[in-house]
């Protein structure tokens, strides 16, 4: 590892450390020293219960090209595919279950999660595979109708629903249930839910990202960290792609070794008829003096298999360089409902300042109004008493929207923090198997080499 690799795996781990120890800091009525909620033992077993994979099979079975008019009525080319869903409860009855499927395209998939994103903002939202080839290698195309990157994908839109259905909150959701089981009808339904109207723009996040005084720490730290992780995996990917280039290279350029033993044999006389025999027949494992050729054949060819396991721990990586986004989505959402109470607190604050100047006539601040007030003289007693009510009332009905807000913020802190840690377990188990599972590989790989050059070294020892 290089010691910017290590600087910044240092960096990222300190930032979950600050996360899982430090306590927010938010104003208005919450207590800053709560701890995040825990769930005991039989609140996750009834979720594990109630969890959709429990009751469904659930599966993207297929890719499929088709083409079509799209909205601006010209011809293009799409994929669709096959999600195919089987009860498991009629299994378990000892009946046969008949197998549902759909077609979806990947449009729909966005639109979906879209859906997620706005009506659970609390929930870190698992990420859909990328839409076009990222981290590519030379072999890889990065054309998005590939049949090899159509395959990634089809796995990683599968993955993407196996988390959702395996997700306490989202797995309950009844648009997604039609999602998988009702092909006409479903978009129309999801439209109907309004969760466009209530998406909130970029621009009113990013004001609130700048405008905010009191930001909780936690989030601050968890933001920090989603983007040091971004960081690094990006790295990480971007110098697998590097090494598979060059593995690539290497490995064919063992394919060579037939040609270069074919035109030795022309030049020797004792060994001449073995080298020439090899160079002809580089499949053939029966002959001592074939073998060396063969196996270097073979270990030419190895590299495609190899390369194409690889590329199925990169789609891990990258699902997790994408659940960063959808962790600071979370943050975002959090910046902007603080933002909202701190406005509502200082309006607040405004208008009593207002009625305390006009009730006892002392201004305590510069306004338009006191100085119009001592050119064309004071208000009547009506008219104070007016006002006076007025911002009664508009002090009790800030009141309620302060305690609304505060509430509100409360209860995102806490279902929030919740999903966060269950994210962590979630990660901490797939990136260290992922990991792991990569480092095997890995080795399998150096052993096949050792045991590719000890049969060559026995090839020549019999020569």
């Amino acid at each position: 590892m290089s010691v910017l690799e290590g600087r910044r795996s240092c960096i990222y781990t300190e930032r979950m450390a600050a996360i899982e120890n430090d306590e927010p800091a938010v104003i208005g009525s919450m207590d800053e020293s709560e701890e995040a909620p825990t769930k005991n033992k039989m609140t996750e077993e009834k979720e594990e219960e109630e969890c959709l994979l429990k009751k469904l099979e659930i599966s993207v079975s297929e890719a499929e090209k088709r083409s079509g008019k799209n909205a601006m009525n010209m011809q293009e080319m799409y994929t669709v595919y096959l999600i195919e869903t089987r009860s498991i409860e009629s299994q378990n009855e000892g009946q046969s279950s008949a197998t549902d499927s759909l077609w979806r395209r990947y449009s729909e998939f966005e639109l979906q999660r879209n859906y997620f994103l706005v009506t659970y903002p609390y929930v870190i939202v698992p990420p859909l595979p990328e839409k076009r080839a990222e981290f590519v290698w030379h072999k890889l195309s990065a054309d998005n109708m590939d049949p090899d990157f159509v395959e990634r994908r089809r796995v990683g839109l599968e993955n993407f629903l196996l988390r959702v259905a395996s997700h306490p909150i989202l797995c309950r959701d009844k648009i997604f249930y039609l999602f998988l089981t009702q092909e006409n009808g479903w978009k129309e339904a999801v439209n109907e839910t309004g969760f466009q109207a209530k998406a909130d723009s970029r621009l009113k996040a990013l004001n609130a990202t700048f405008r905010v005084k009191t930001p909780d720490k936690r989030f601050t730290d968890l933001k920090h960290y989603s983007d040091e992780l971004q960081s690094v995996i990006s790295h990480l990917l971007r110098v697998r792609a590097r090494v598979a280039d060059r593995l690539y290279g290497v490995y064919k350029v063992h394919g060579n070794y037939g040609r270069v033993f074919s035109e030795w044999s022309a030049i020797e006389k004792e060994m001449g008829d073995g080298l020439q025999s090899a160079g002809h027949h580089m499949d053939v494992l029966a002959s001592p003096k074939l073998c060396l050729l063969s196996h270097n054949a073979l270990y030419a060819a190895s590299v495609d298999d190899i390369l194409e396991e690889e590329e199925h721990y990169a789609d891990q990586l990258k699902e997790y360089l994408f659940y960063a986004e959808a962790l600071r989505a979370v943050c975002r959402k959090h910046e902007l409902l603080q933002y909202e109470l701190e406005m509502a607190a200082l309006d607040l604050t405004s208008k009593k300042q207002q009625h305390e100047e006009l009730a006892t006539g002392v201004v305590r601040t510069f306004s338009l109004k006191g100085v119009t007030s001592k050119l064309f003289g004071q208000e009547t007693p009506e008219q104070r008493d007016a006002k006076l009510k007025a911002l009664e009332e508009q002090i009790q009905e800030g009141e309620e929207q302060l305690k609304t807000k505060n509430a509100e913020c409360n209860e995102f802190v806490k279902n929030a923090w919740v999903d966060i840690e269950r994210f962590k377990r979630q990660r901490n188990q797939d990136l260290k198997e992922a990991l792991i599972n990569y480092a095997i590989m890995q080795i399998s790989m150096c052993k096949k080499g050792i045991q590719v050059w000890t049969n060559a070294k026995e090839c020549f020892g019999k020569m």
